[in-house]
């Protein structure tokens, strides 16, 4: 490859990942709401390139679940499946469960200090309320618990179901208008000490606690949005 391919790449290769991560932040902050359309041809205007690293990118958030590209080849913001969310909270309740079970049932200080500096990354961004930064944050926070719990295959399916539900709880954070109260802090932090003292069944319950919160306060989010868009219909 000559220099000037090489710079060629690279020039795309970083047209690329601006396009994708503008377009995923733009994505899980429900800026793009589900079922937008994404025309190669607009995006390429928008952001002055050719259309090469737009379809890239594009690949790219296909991967990720955030895209899906039609069989007319048109491009759109993946939607939000309500009907399957009974059996994906049922599942993220199950990995909030075993893996911070599991971390607890482990003796030593392995892991603690990743935990705990994803808490620290996670207190940082409520304090700026930062929606986007919080959902990051609250990600590392339970992937590094699941990693000190030692099971590789609910490390993975944990990633898998916290990465598919990140527009989810996106919504969570909205309800409190990303103004997260100190108690859903503190819950960390309590989840850490029954992880610290090796109290299994006490981080069990805080999981199951920390679980069924989050639920609720989606579900209520839902329902009463539901109840919005109804009373425009009958309107």
């Amino acid at each position: 490859m000559t220099k000037q391919e090489k710079l060629v790449t690279r020039t795309r290769g970083q047209g690329t990942q601006t396009v994708y991560a503008t377009l995923r932040r733009e994505i899980l902050s429900m800026t793009l709401r589900p079922d937008s359309h994404l025309d190669e041809v607009r995006l390429s205007e928008r952001f002055g390139m050719s259309r090469t690293p737009i379809r890239e990118a594009l690949l790219r958030l296909a991967a990720d679940g955030l895209v899906t590209t039609l069989p007319n080849r048109n491009t759109v913001v993946a939607g939000i499946d309500y009907a399957a969310l009974p059996h994906y909270f049922e599942a993220l309740t199950l990995m909030y469960r075993v893996t911070t079970r599991g971390a607890a049932m482990r003796k030593g200080a392995e892991g603690m200090e990743s935990i705990l500096a994803c808490q620290r990354a996670f207190v940082e961004a409520v304090d700026a309320q930062n929606a986007l930064a919080m959902i990051e944050a609250n990600r590392e926070f339970h992937v590094a618990i699941a990693i000190r719990a030692g099971n590789p295959y609910f490390t993975s399916l944990f990633m898998r179901l916290l990465d598919e539900g990140r527009r989810i709880i996106r919504l969570y954070y909205s309800t409190f208008d990303d103004r997260l109260p100190r108690k859903y802090v503190d819950e960390h932090e309590e989840m850490i000490e029954a992880i610290r003292v090796s109290d299994v069944e006490r981080a069990d319950q805080l999981a199951k606690a920390h679980s069924k919160q989050i639920i609720g306060q989606i579900q209520e989010f839902i329902a009463r949005d539901a109840d919005k868009s109804m009373e425009l219909t009958d309107f």
